[in-house]
């Protein structure tokens, strides 16, 4: 009898213990993920779309390692929306999410994505995977809403949507904290190389799962501060403004050269997908959008188009440029697809798993179709097919470009074209029909038309007076 039971027991153990194997494999064969967001970053402000000035040969090295997407937007033209469509893989006007965060949100738990909306990271997670929200938030400033209620293990950052560099307090929201712990200033050195460390340490810890890094950097988001060692890189920029927001930039390139050289060391590099994209376009001053039209706020193509690649040496290609249009909506369901989970079983998703497209399987178009909503409807774009059609409130009219012969968005051929301009039209009504109205309003509308204000006046200040 004692011999039965002494088997049974040898044949559990050994069943539990060959389980446990199979299950570290294979988590082990889940690609690890990290998302490199930067804030506010022109889109000619990289070497692989065309910078001469800043110096970013990590990034153009490890974009070349993969895919680089010239057609890559962000789903709002500015901060807080936008990371709450890349995170939750919906359009943000689905939950109310026009908007930046509203200046109660401290004190409100309504300001902010959701609970009830799902992110990466909750996604992720039911796929064995460990998580971590390092840098800007702006999703939530109050504790209700912070990254280790929505999904992640682990925070390192600012609830904010801004912050200075040098870690220095002002208040509850600009304030550095370590799973929701105030980390003492006395830490802290530079944002973007602390934020690094952090990532590393995360990396590096002695764990089976699979990690899933979302490094939301606040450069190159004013104020302008840089170290000298990034400064001494960018002394060639005669434009003083210039040479420190390209410091700034600078030093993501260096840090994220960083990441890259422990993925290698600790035999990462192959099974990790690196996601690098800016949250929106370039801000108006010092950033580089050329040659799009517009910057940070409008949705002109400087405003949505971002600087974007993907990079997956065991599950793509490398030396690719993928030209289809593709969303940071797509990102949610291509991290599914790539952990071996379907995501079509999330509903809720505006988006697609791009690896089919980009491996070549599919020799369709991810997006024919994508929207844009800012503060409700005071300003939105539609882009069906090459016919991009946008209600500026900056201009005062709604326009119609076809982006195929007309990419810079000179030529308005509205009033030439009265049938697309209506069938796009229709197109948005159709899609604002299951959104809902902002949950709460950001002073965008008047900024807006005070920045046109002064546009037009100097302008017209340029003029010869006539007598």
């Amino acid at each position: 009898m004692k011999t039965k039971i002494a088997l049974a027991l040898l044949v559990l153990s050994g069943a539990f213990f060959s389980n446990t194997i199979s299950a570290q494999k294979k988590n082990r064969q889940k690609p690890n993920i990290i998302v490199i967001l930067t804030d506010d970053q022109g889109w000619a402000d990289v070497g692989f779309n065309g910078a001469t000035d800043i110096p970013t040969p990590n990034l153009d090295r490890i974009a070349k390692e993969g895919t680089i997407f010239s057609n890559g937007y962000a789903s709002h033209p500015y901060c807080s929306p936008s990371r709450a469509g890349l995170m939750t893989g919906r359009y943000q006007a689905r939950f109310g999410h026009d908007c930046n965060i509203a200046d109660d949100g401290v004190d409100n738990p309504t300001v902010g994505t959701p609970l009830s909306e799902k992110m990466i990271a909750e996604a992720l997670k039911e796929q064995g995977y460990r998580t971590s929200a390092i840098g800007k938030w702006h999703l939530g400033d109050h504790p209700d809403l912070y990254p280790t209620k929505q999904g992640f293990d682990h925070w390192f950052g600012f609830p904010g949507g801004g912050m200075n560099y040098w870690g220095t307090s002002t208040d509850a929201i600009h304030t550095v904290y370590r799973n929701e712990i105030p980390v003492p200033e006395t830490e802290l050195t530079y944002l973007t190389d602390d934020f690094t460390e952090e990532a590393i340490k995360f990396i590096t810890k002695k764990d089976q799962k699979p990690f899933f890094i979302y490094l939301a950097y606040n450069a190159p988001h004013a104020p302008d501060q840089a170290t000298k060692q990034y400064l001494d890189n960018t002394k060639h920029i005669e434009y003083g403004g210039r040479s420190v927001y390209a410091a700034m930039v600078n030093a993501v390139d260096v840090n994220v050269g960083r990441i890259d050289s422990t993925l290698v060391a600790k035999k990462m590099k192959d099974n990790t997908i690196i996601v690098f994209l800016s949250d929106n376009g370039g801000r108006a001053e010092l950033a580089d959008n050329r040659p799009n039209r517009g910057h940070k706020g409008m949705i002109f193509e400087g405003g949505i188009k971002v600087p974007f690649f993907m990079t997956w040496k065991n599950g793509l290609k490398g030396n690719q440029v993928y030209s289809n249009v593709i969303s940071s909506l797509d990102l949610f369901p291509t991290f599914l697809d790539a952990a071996g989970a379907d995501f079509r079983k999330e509903k809720q998703l505006d988006g697609t798993s791009l690896l089919p497209y980009v491996r070549g399987e599919n020799k369709g178009k991810p997006n024919n179709l994508l929207f844009w909503r800012s503060v409700g409807g005071f300003e939105y774009a539609v882009r069906k097919g090459d016919f991009k059609l946008y209600k500026s409130a900056y201009k005062g009219k709604t326009m119609l470009f076809n982006l195929k012969s007309d990419a810079l968005e000179r030529n308005d051929i509205a009033q030439t074209n009265p049938e697309i301009v209506s069938d796009l039209e229709q197109e948005y009504k159709k899609w604002d029909a299951i959104n809902i109205a902002p949950a709460w309003i950001d002073p965008h509308p008047e900024n807006v038309m005070k920045e046109e204000k002064v546009f037009q006046e100097i302008r017209q200040k340029s003029l010869k007076k006539v007598k």
